[in-house]
């Protein structure tokens, strides 16, 4: 651990932090939710033309956005809901359909998840404290579609304390992959050694973190314990929290 006599800019100018599940959680029934997020997208689409039976777009959907979920986190490549909804519109006979349509598509499937995400209640005070201390913020999360996440953290009040916010939709990738955290240290000119990541995913999270070359901290109050279990033996944070009230002090203390 880093000498804690030293200045907390001089360590780390600025703290990264994961969205969902991190600074955000969800408190619905994700299968239940999801189901009735495809059933609106279908309801969306058949009312504004795509003379498809609500239903059967809805069932397409789902499978073909579960296929694209799978791929993404094989090859880490983040093609975005609107790809997958593009593509699906065309199979059902409907291709260059009018970017409007497709928007209110998403937003009719996106709107019912967001209704259940909550800001975690020490997420401000711990942001508020980071920024007292003079550190610089940003946001690196995977999420298929960038105007969600703009309306998620608008809604959490969340904005304001980021000088940047990075998504997997615009970039083109998602963590763990390298370039997201590269692009992310590039718009604030600082080098690896100089930033921290906090997330709730050892692999997204941490292990991005560790292949570029920077502190990671892993918050394991919403962490999945299925998606982490496979890799507590291969990848190891440099700390670990239980909440987000606990990282001011430890930062200050690295």
């Amino acid at each position: 651990m880093a000498n804690a006599s030293k200045g907390f800019h001089e360590l780390f100018r600025v703290i990264f932090f994961d969205l969902g599940s991190t600074l955000i959680y969800f408190d619905g029934d994700w299968d239940e939710t999801f189901e009735h997020a495809n059933l609106a997208l279908g309801q969306n689409l058949n009312f504004l033309g795509v003379d498809v039976e609500p239903t059967v777009l809805a069932a397409e959907f789902d499978r073909r956005i579960k296929i694209y979920y799978e791929k993404r986190d094989i090859d880490l490549i983040e093609h975005t809901t609107e790809f997958v909804l593009k593509d699906l519109l065309d199979a059902v006979g409907f291709p260059n359909v009018q970017d409007d349509l497709i928007r209110s598509g998403l937003g009719a499937w996106y709107s019912t998840f967001q209704t259940h995400w909550r800001v975690e209640p020490d997420a401000v005070s711990a942001l508020t404290g980071l920024k007292a201390m003079g550190c610089r913020l940003g946001l690196i999360t995977n999420a298929a579609d960038a105007s969600d996440v703009h309306t998620l953290v608008d809604r959490a009040g969340l904005k304001p304390y980021f000088d940047r916010i990075w998504i997997s939709a615009s970039v083109g990738v998602r963590k763990p992959h390298p370039r997201i955290f590269e692009i992310a240290l590039d718009s604030f000119n600082v080098k690896p050694k100089e930033a921290a990541m906090v997330g709730d995913s050892l692999n997204a999270d941490i292990l991005g973190a560790n292949n570029v070359g920077m502190a990671s901290i892993w918050l394991t109050r919403r962490a999945d314990p299925k998606e982490n279990d496979k890799y507590r033996t291969r990848v190891y944070p440099d700390e670990v929290l239980t909440r987000l009230s606990e990282l001011p002090s430890l930062l200050a203390n690295w």
